[in-house]
């Protein structure tokens, strides 16, 4: 028997990125939600690095991107292995480049986030049962002293990484592949650094990269293709430092390493988002190579679509079928990933070998094509995500909604995502006051120029609806259908 039970709203497995930014927004939507992170403290390490234009939007949303930006170096161009180059300059968003920062410095902003919202986070709690009825989910969990507790919630949420336990207490399969074994990896310290902000190149038999922690230390990866030993195997620097040389042109002084590891790349997704009360996010529901840096990204963007929805949910104004919606619209932007990141890993173990020359040639040539480098950076960027729309919908529904100037319910000029902090949908139109039943979950904002098309903008910054000069009942109509019924209906 458990020594302790506990009940809540939302029960989140996993206190990285993507966990920490779904307790926060659940919190700040008055939803009750519990952590359950298995490591007794913060981690120093980290694994990502990049944060995309996209997420910095939807962190802007939150009043955390100008913090977070704080902390890193923004980049305004990537290039992949030496020959594919991304311009980012050219987003058509406040946030045109990718910002370098390590994942604990993401993790930190918005851990504070979560905890001064209300959430609670408990660690050294491991995630040993699970058992859902008709009415709720509960976790059994077991901290380091052996003692056992059951936490019972509404909903529950696996977020606990690639060794997702609620994902196999769920046996739900997770197809894939390794796509690459034996990658070295170490923080170091550079005696002369490089002048690129982020290093990486592929050839003569392997890959390198280097990016900087901000603080004087470097991540270094690399990958021998000639020497690929098990994940547990140590790290032989004067072997990475050769890896380097060869890749990179340059060890750039390479010292001691105070941690150093190896680790393997997969490519797998579940193939259910969704089980019953229960919902997968982030590396428990997808993972992939590290090319591209959007794994975490996409993480990120898993919990800003299901955070709303799940509040929606134990609020009790959930439209039927919005839980589902989760599912819908972010295993196939999950799917995408799995193959741009895909493409571009083999793309560096293509150029490893001397049988790539045709492949680097075709990259080569495809990076002076703009349709096709277009594309690429939306799609690595996240701007050109969209999630799909009825038949028949305006073509504005499932699109993101750019930074649009508006103007306040008081008359005062605001930003779009500042309207998106309040956490509700934002009614963008020249019909103020039929937001009024639904003043609960909707805000009202008149354009400040453009267009005079009504948008019903969604709180992940996605347009759930649009019309040009709709009808009252119309629009009355449209916002029941999405928000459910006013207050007090």
């Amino acid at each position: 028997m458990p020594d302790r039970t506990s009940t809540t709203d939302v029960l989140i497995a996993g206190a990285g990125p993507t966990g920490l930014l779904l307790a926060g927004d659940l919190a700040a939507a008055g939803v009750g939600v519990t952590v359950l992170e298995r490591r007794t403290a913060e981690s120093g390490l980290t694994r990502a690095f990049a944060v995309h234009a996209r997420t910095l939007e939807q962190l802007d949303a939150r009043g955390l991107a100008d913090e977070l930006i704080a902390t890193g170096t923004a980049l305004s161009s990537l290039r992949f292995f030496g020959q594919l180059r991304i311009d980012l300059s050219q987003l058509r968003s406040r946030f045109p480049f990718v910002l370098i920062t390590p994942q604990y410095n993401t993790e930190r902003v918005l851990e504070r986030r979560a905890l001064a919202a209300g959430a609670r986070i408990l660690r050294d709690a491991e995630v040993t049962g699970l058992r859902q009825d008709p009415d709720g989910v509960e976790l059994d969990v077991r901290d380091g002293s052996g003692g056992t507790a059951t936490h019972r919630a509404r909903y529950a949420v696996g977020a606990d990484g690639v060794r997702s336990a609620v994902r196999q207490l769920l046996d739900l399969p997770f197809p894939g592949e390794s796509v690459v074994s034996s990658m070295m990896l170490a923080d170091v310290r550079l005696t002369h650094p490089p002048g690129e902000v982020l290093l990486a190149a592929a050839g003569r038999g392997g890959f390198g990269l280097l990016v900087p922690f901000g603080d004087g230390w470097y991540r270094a990866i690399a990958w021998n293709r000639h020497h690929r030993l098990p994940d547990d195997a140590p790290v032989d620097l004067a072997e990475l430092r050769e890896v380097l040389r060869r890749t990179l042109g340059d060890d750039y002084g390479m010292g001691e390493a105070r941690w150093t590891s190896r680790f393997h790349s997969d490519e797998r997704q579940v193939s259910q988002y969704r089980s019953g009360r229960v919902f997968l996010a982030g590396d428990a529901a997808h993972c992939h190579s590290p090319a591209g840096g959007q794994g975490m990204n996409t993480g990120l963007q898993d919990a800003v679509n299901l955070g709303w929805k799940l509040a929606a949910a134990v609020h009790g104004h959930a439209p039927a079928g919005l839980l589902d919606s989760y599912h819908a619209e972010r295993h196939p932007v999950g799917r995408k990933v799995l193959r741009s990141s895909g493409a571009l890993i083999r793309f560096a173990l293509a150029g490893s070998t001397a049988a790539g020359a045709p492949i680097t040639a075709l990259v080569r040539l495809g990076s002076h094509l703009r349709p096709v480098t277009r594309r690429a950076t939306r799609q690595v960027s996240g701007i050109g995500i969209a999630y799909p729309a009825p038949r028949g919908a305006h073509p504005l529904t499932g699109r993101r909604v750019p930074d649009l100037r508006l103007t306040g319910p008081d008359g005062t000029p605001q930003r779009l995502y500042e309207a998106l902090r309040t956490g509700r949908s934002v009614l963008v139109g020249r019909s103020p006051e039929a937001a009024r039943p639904w003043a609960d979950r909707l805000l009202p904002a008149t354009p400040a120029g453009g267009p005079a098309t009504t948008l019903l903008v969604r709180p992940d910054g996605y347009t759930a609806w649009a019309a040009d000069s709709p009808a009252p009942a119309t629009l009355h109509t449209a916002l029941t259908t999405h928000l459910g019924p006013p207050a007090g209906s």
